[in-house]
């Protein structure tokens, strides 16, 4: 037979029922806790590269691209069109001042040469006969204007003589008209003889430095023919490294073609090129650091492009050190270009992930978990990042590539 349960005996089943739920329903809440705590992404904190977030100054830079190449390099031309018929030397090879590199077919430019010093022979030898010929002339006109000077001499005799007869009544006055017109027709000749004689003189003298000019003029082109039979003959202009030579024997070369590249290998340069959107951050003299691994060398820009290639400026960089151990011809190399600075900025260190202004999501030291949050970043140089907002000085951050943890918001920190 069925009997009642009294209402204190029912409460103390209600207390024991949910006494045994709470504990089932902690146990799944404590079992769910440890598998989430499980497997949720940890990473080590000595596997992060992390930066403490702390105040200080920047020097702005902008980064741009640059290879390595010889602080001197000089290209050889073929000073004319032949042929190669014998090489020297090969790629690579020291060659000192006047070192032979390679042979062209200097026949026809010999025998060019050897016409060129026959014609100025003749030249030579023109401008003495025309010496002679202006000496001979000269010579006539002169004994001509003696003769007319002495005839002269000899009419003016005569007129005092028919003036002095004519004055003691023995002569006649149209006899004196007679002298003295033969006398005035002398006269007139005689002036008439010394302009010719001394026009002659300015056309000889005229002469002479036209044919001494036209003289002076082939020997320089005769000196030019040399000079370039001589460069034809290729040789080191100095102490180098030969770096390219066409070694193709028989191959026509053409006048100005390349046939040869010396380089310093001792000294080095940067060529760097630069997005044009930053062309007035940029100036010769600005400052620059170069990064080579985890080496940095300083320099300052030496030579500017002014024009744009396909949105790219060209510069130079003089480096202080061009001689240093890990610079190498065609490396590639970091540059950044100083042209600011920011005083008392907060400040976290320039790794890969910054890629210029704006906003990023990093993740942050937060006991023992990496929490993301959303960072405004600004200006940069090759060590540190600018810190507009998103953290307070003493934080760390994780600066290390975090891709693969894109999707993720916390992180455990071992």
């Amino acid at each position: 037979m069925d009997r009642l349960i009294s209402k204190e005996e029912q409460r103390k089943a209600r207390r024991k029922q949910g006494l045994k739920i709470g504990v089932v329903v902690g146990g799944i809440v404590i079992f769910v806790s440890i598998c989430f705590s499980f497997f949720q992404a940890s990473l080590y904190k000595k596997d992060l590269h992390l930066s403490v977030v702390d105040r200080g100054v920047i020097e702005v830079s902008v980064s741009a691209f640059g290879k390595v190449v010889p602080a001197f390099e000089e290209i050889i031309n073929s000073p004319i069109h032949s042929r190669i018929v014998e090489v020297y030397k090969k790629g690579g090879d020291s060659v000192e001042v006047g070192t032979p590199i390679l042979k062209l077919d200097l026949q026809s430019a010999e025998t060019e040469y050897k016409k060129q010093l026959d014609e100025e022979e003749m030249k030579v030898l023109k401008l003495a006969q025309q010496r002679v010929m202006n000496h001979s002339k000269l010579s006539e006109m002169e004994m001509n204007l003696k003769v007319s000077r002495m005839e002269l001499d000899r009419k003016a005799v005569e007129l005092r003589n028919e003036r002095y007869l004519d004055s003691l009544g023995a002569g006649t006055t149209d006899k004196v008209r007679q002298v003295e017109l033969a006398y005035n027709v002398s006269l007139l000749k005689l002036k008439e003889d010394e302009q010719k004689y001394k026009n002659e003189q300015e056309l000889a003298e005229a002469d002479l430095k036209v044919m001494e000019l036209e003289l002076n003029i082939f020997r320089k082109s005769l000196a030019e023919t040399k000079r370039t039979l001589e460069d034809a003959q290729i040789r080191s202009p100095r102490k180098a490294i030969l770096t390219f030579v066409n070694n193709e024997i028989g191959v026509q070369i053409g006048q100005g073609e390349k046939v040869a590249i010396i380089s310093d290998l001792s000294h080095f340069k940067i060529e760097g090129e630069i997005a044009d959107t930053y062309g007035d951050r940029i100036a010769a003299g600005s400052k620059v650091i170069v990064k080579i691994g985890n080496d940095t060398l300083e320099g300052t820009v030496s030579d500017l492009t002014p024009l744009s290639k396909n949105g790219m400026i060209s510069f130079m960089v003089q480096l202080q050190e061009d001689n240093h151990k890990r610079l190498r011809s065609g490396l590639k190399v970091d540059v950044y270009i100083m042209n600011a600075v920011k005083e008392d900025v907060l400040r976290i260190s320039n790794t890969s992930y910054y890629v210029g202004p704006g906003e990023y999501e990093l993740f942050v030291v937060a006991g023992d978990q990496l929490q993301k949050r959303k960072v405004r970043l600004g200006e940069s140089n090759f060590d540190y990042v600018e810190v507009v907002s998103g953290l307070q000085e003493g934080e760390e951050v994780v600066v290390s590539d975090m891709s693969n943890y894109k999707n993720k918001r916390k992180l455990k920190l071992e």
